[in-house]
């Protein structure tokens, strides 16, 4: 009997959790965030997305957050549970709405302003 040597075999852990929690997680009463990154492989912009993402958890969610990073190639059934198109793509998951971004995250801006991690603020120019 021959198998097919062409069907990959799932990946005995199909994801990674990173996970950065205070010592009472909750009981300081702050938001806490959990984050998923949707990679393929240790490609270097998937690499470098996910050192981004830690850099910029460690600066504004610090002690707040978890990181679960999804690994495509291993597992990519789950790409249709958050609809997935791209990669690498950040779903927020918590607090509530869930957002996503794609590509990269070296736009750090754009990372803080896309998951509201700070208020958008519109400064009123006076042209004089």
């Amino acid at each position: 009997m021959a198998t097919d040597s062409r069907r990959p075999k799932p990946a005995p852990e199909s994801s990674i959790r990173v996970a950065n929690r205070s010592s009472k997680p909750g009981s300081d009463g702050e938001e806490r965030w959990n984050l998923r990154l949707y990679v393929a492989g240790e490609t270097p912009k998937c690499v470098q997305a996910f050192e981004h993402l830690k850099r910029i958890c460690e600066e504004h969610l610090q002690g707040r957050y978890a990181i679960e990073v999804i690994d495509l190639l291993k597992n990519p059934t789950l790409a249709s549970g958050d609809q997935i198109i791209a990669i690498p793509t950040l779903v927020r998951q918590l607090p509530p709405p869930v957002k996503k971004i794609i590509g990269d995250l070296t736009n750090t801006e754009r990372v803080v302003v896309g998951l509201n991690l700070v208020p958008v603020v519109q400064e009123k120019r006076r042209s004089r």
